[in-house]
């Protein structure tokens, strides 16, 4: 007889009023990637005719619960769903919260279930205001990634049964700019090259599962199908190109991309100020001269977030404001 696994129970919570029925399957899809979803109810006037008919309802076994408006202007559901909220969370029958809303109203909910030690999901569209997002410990986008699995069923027919086809296609695919939504990739990118060269990181080989959960902690909504892609390691390969992503074994690392030696760079800056006479007055200058000689320079990768920091940094200059300046040999000063 096979062992049963204890799951961990979700209470999830759909406000009808502004998530559209087409997202029931993803919905309770990534549901099972949490745990099971002990609670399942969805709150509204059906009265007023909604996108969440009968059938829907009891094929994914979903109890409604009817909400009048009584006052006009007032939203009469969203005090019903978190009144429902509270009794669940005292009942201490379920371990994790999901609300499914775009609705800046339930952030104070979020707020309140996760003070309880609660984990919450949110599951909502690209619209969601950033408050709501960030009061939960996971945000799913369900539009982005209803997109996303369109496209990807599109892309398997037109490539038939071609596996290589199917990747080239896969890899030709581009990230939507104009979602504003979804986090700049420099941003996850310098904040992968700052965790990489943290003091407690640096100089030990990175592992991808560390970055996953760097990124997810730092970044509630953050998910790699927001962007069109199923596997972090392929999305910094592709997108990152100041990171190196190394398979070994079954795992994958990250590591900095061949960047030059520090020595090199501060002989090249020490070389600058001394054919400046010794001094240079505009720090962009040497920042400038530095790019030209190497494209991809940038003082983060050598763990600074300033260029002024990085200079500081090197024992042989002395650096006042935006002067900069070669220290004088022992001996030198005082001499005819």
């Amino acid at each position: 007889m096979e062992k049963f696994i204890e799951k961990e129970r979700v209470a999830v919570l759909i406000d009808s009023d502004n998530i559209s029925a087409e997202y029931v399957s993803v919905i309770f899809e990534e549901i099972e990637n949490y745990g099971y979803a002990s609670y399942r109810r969805i709150y509204g006037n059906w009265a007023k005719g909604t996108s969440w008919k009968e059938g829907i309802l009891l094929e994914y076994s979903i109890t409604p619960v009817q909400q009048f408006d009584y006052t006009t202007g007032k939203n009469s559901t969203d005090i019903a769903m978190v009144i429902d909220a509270m009794d669940i969370l005292y009942s201490g029958k379920i371990d994790a919260f999901c609300l499914v809303t775009s609705d800046s109203d339930f952030t104070k909910l979020a707020m309140r279930l996760r003070e309880e030690n609660m984990y919450v999901i949110g599951m909502g569209e690209s619209k969601a205001p950033v408050s709501l997002t960030k009061a939960c410990n996971k945000f799913i986008y369900l539009d982005l990634i209803s997109k996303n699995e369109t496209e990807k069923t599109d892309v398997v027919h037109a490539a038939g049964k071609n596996p290589e086809k199917t990747e080239v296609l896969h890899s030709a695919r581009k990230i939507d700019e104009d979602t504003e939504a979804v986090i700049p990739v420099p941003k996850i990118e310098e904040t992968i090259i700052a965790f990489i060269n943290d003091n407690e990181n640096k100089g030990k080989t990175t592992h991808m599962g560390e970055i996953g959960s760097k990124l997810n902690s730092k970044y509630p909504d953050f998910d790699v199908r927001n962007y069109g892609y199923t596997k972090l390691a392929v999305f910094l390969e592709d997108t990152c190109t100041r990171l190196k992503i190394i398979k070994k074994d079954n795992f994958y690392v990250v590591e900095l991309n061949e960047q030059t030696d520090k020595k090199v760079i501060i002989d090249e800056i020490v070389s600058c100020i001394q054919k400046n006479h010794g001094e240079v007055n505009n720090l962009s200058i040497l920042q400038k001269e530095l790019v030209n000689k190497h494209k991809k320079f940038d003082v983060k990768d050598y763990g600074y977030s300033r260029f002024s920091s990085f200079l500081r940094s090197i024992d042989t200059i002395i650096v006042n404001g935006n002067s900069v300046k070669v220290k004088p040999k022992n001996g030198a000063k005082g001499k005819k």
